[in-house]
């Protein structure tokens, strides 16, 4: 079987987090933008804004997530009359995380980590924030117990972690603070290799 020299996939690496709370939702993403053991960028942000109160953090291959983020983005210019459940946030007036995967089904959780780092990431958020099973009847509130406060310093504790054992996460994490008041985004250094 002969290799095929047109393959134009690649695996950007990256790790992004999000975590749901009664009244915020904290999401977050490294910048580091690499294939293999080359970096091209260290301050590649990962993280779109779609609307007030709505950003989408990715990792993966840069190019079809600049075009799903594009194409998010010109949807939602229909969204604003049409009331969808991605600006569930107005209404309920509570933190959201939807997760989605390469089939393009999606679930509403409590917490999610995605990308090369999220192996590392996904055991101390289960011991930390303790979410109910999906599958549990009635279903629970996915929202989690902690403080917006306290999941910030949640989730710079889990890149710093990750960080130190994934090569495809660094350089910097950019956390997006949604709650009432709008929102806020900080940035803090990671170790650069």
């Amino acid at each position: 079987m002969a290799l095929r020299r047109d393959w134009v996939y690649e695996n950007n690496g990256g790790t992004c987090v999000a975590i749901a709370g009664s009244d915020y939702c904290v999401i977050a993403a490294d910048t580091r933008l690499s294939v293999g053991y080359s970096i091209y960028t260290r301050d590649y942000s990962k993280i779109c804004k779609l609307a007030d109160k709505c950003v989408m953090a990715s990792s993966g291959f840069q190019g079809d997530l600049k075009a799903l983020q594009k194409n998010l983005a010109a949807r939602h210019l229909h969204y604003v009359f049409k009331q969808l459940q991605i600006e569930k946030w107005k209404y309920e007036r509570k933190g959201c995380v939807f997760t989605y995967d390469a089939v393009g089904s999606y679930e509403r959780v409590g917490y999610s980590a995605q990308g090369t780092g999220a192996g590392l990431i996904i055991p101390v958020l289960d011991n930390q924030l303790k979410s109910p099973s999906p599958l549990l009847l009635p279903a629970k509130d996915a929202v989690t117990p902690l403080l917006e406060s306290e999941a910030v310093d949640l989730v710079k504790d889990v890149f710093a972690s990750a960080t130190e054992r994934d090569i495809y996460t660094g350089d910097k994490v950019e956390i997006v603070v949604i709650n009432a008041s709008g929102i806020r985004q900080e940035l803090m250094e990671l170790r650069k290799d």
